[in-house]
């Protein structure tokens, strides 16, 4: 007999509607296998307190923004032939980025990150765990890796998960990995730049603040069970799942996905875009204590068709968002203890297909690509690395994921050579070795 053919009563329904809205949070919570891991080994002195990832889903292309190559010849450039200036002496990048080049000081490019991966599932593991797909273990992300060292065993008391996705979840694989669920993203889904953001599973949508309370007040009327056992170590889990929900729904803790409390001006100057107001969120939250956020810039970056019409309309748009956040933490305050960083899983092909059906498109490259790494403790204003003329493979100085991911766990006081708790007790490093048969070319010390 199917599932749905058993009635259920209003007050299974009620109850049934609490947990659908809080879901993912009694998933973190109360995990049985994660709750149990011990706790890793003490952290050594940080630079940094969070990292806000910009994770360019699909793979931005490496020519049109922080690598160009204007004398590689139009199979190469396309239109993109007049590479702009940056406000640090040498350092040129795309000229639809214009706002970033006033703040090259704030921020370091590594032009010479590599992988050689060209699928986005295997790419988007490697480039976030520095690892090849395939392995015994699925192993955990960047984020899952700090919501531990940083987050729950670390003591956050925050009322905010310590691991939040803007908006949708990455998908292409399981960020947790062997750590388990109560590490996995929180990803609030909605669309930070509608007249207001409704958190996904947290807010009904239509359901006012006011009838949220009349429905928590009800539930707690009829919770006869809970009201007999008082006390139960399980029902008051379930209450303290509760009551963090609830917080985040009317209390203090929701207000930081509340954008009407910042000025228009300000919210202007981040773009009214989904990507610029979740870089406005993503302040926000560093300003609560969340240790790591992701923003999840989907939309527009596999150009396999028509690269160079999407790149028209999204760099700019994505040259607001990252440099009005720049500038905000450093107004605040706040950039020297967190660290931006944006990559996506490879770049794009270097020569653009221009024939039917690609029409001037760029397909998968992960022979080479960029990354942009500032604040919590790294330098700006300078350039690791370098691909060839062209772009298309290393020309010095290899970076390969681990050295980068290496780099911003040092920079949080993590032992990037320490251990991650094993559900099995198998032995996990934080970051691979030389002997897991992965190319290693040592951490970013020239922007430590």
């Amino acid at each position: 007999m199917s599932i749905f053919s058993f009635p259920i009563n209003r007050r299974e329904a009620l109850r049934e509607g609490f947990v659908s809205a809080t879901g993912i949070l009694l998933g973190s919570r109360l995990g049985r296998a994660d709750t149990t891991l011990p706790a890793p080994a003490a952290a050594k002195p940080a630079k940094a307190k969070a990292v806000i990832q910009i994770w360019m889903w699909g793979g931005p292309p490496h020519l049109d923004t922080f690598d160009p190559k204007p004398d590689a010849g139009n199979d190469y450039t396309g239109p993109l032939t007049h590479p702009i200036e940056t406000n640090v002496k040498g350092i040129r990048i795309s000229e639809l980025l214009p706002l970033l080049a006033k703040q090259a000081d704030k921020y370091s490019i590594v032009r010479s990150l590599t992988h050689n991966v060209y699928a986005h599932e295997t790419a988007s593991y490697t480039t976030q765990t520095g690892r090849i797909s395939g392995g015994r273990d699925v192993f955990p992300s960047v984020g899952a890796v700090v919501s531990l060292f940083k987050g729950y065993n670390a003591g956050y008391k925050g009322m905010i998960p310590p691991y939040i996705v803007l908006t949708q979840p990455q998908g292409r694989f399981s960020e947790a990995g062997f750590l388990g669920s109560k590490f996995r993203p929180f990803a609030t889904g909605g669309d930070p730049n509608a007249q207001r953001f409704a958190v996904e599973g947290i807010v009904a949508p239509g359901i006012t603040d006011d009838r949220q309370r009349e429905r928590r007040d009800f539930l707690h009327q009829i919770d006869t069970l809970g009201h007999a056992m008082q006390g139960d170590p399980q029902l008051q889990a379930n209450a303290d799942v509760e009551k963090t929900a609830y917080e985040l729904i009317l209390g203090d803790a929701g207000k930081v996905f509340d954008l009407s409390q910042e000025k228009d001006d300000l919210r202007d100057r981040y773009g009214r875009s989904t990507f610029g107001q979740s870089c406005l969120v993503a302040r926000r939250l560093v300003e609560k204590g969340v240790p790591y956020i992701t923003i999840n810039y989907q939309g527009g970056w596999d150009t396999h068709k028509d690269n160079f019409p999407t790149m028209q309309r999204r760099g700019p748009e994505m040259d607001k968002g990252l440099a009005s956040l720049l500038q905000d933490l450093h107004d605040r305050g706040l950039l020297e203890s967190t660290i931006v960083w944006w990559t996506g899983e490879f770049g794009r092909k270097p020569k653009v297909d221009w024939e039917a059906p690609w029409n001037g498109g760029r397909n998968h490259w992960g022979g080479v690509f960029s990354a942009l790494l500032a604040g919590g403790g790294f330098k700006g204003g300078q350039v690791i690395g370098s691909s060839d003329a062209r772009g298309e493979e290393v020309k010095d100085r290899p970076v390969y994921p681990a050295d980068l991911i290496g780099s911003v766990y040092t920079q949080l006081g993590i032992d990037s050579d320490g251990k991650l708790p094993h559900p099995q007790g198998l032995a996990a490093q934080v970051t691979p070795t030389a002997k897991d048969g992965l190319p290693l070319a040592g951490q970013l010390k020239e922007i430590m």
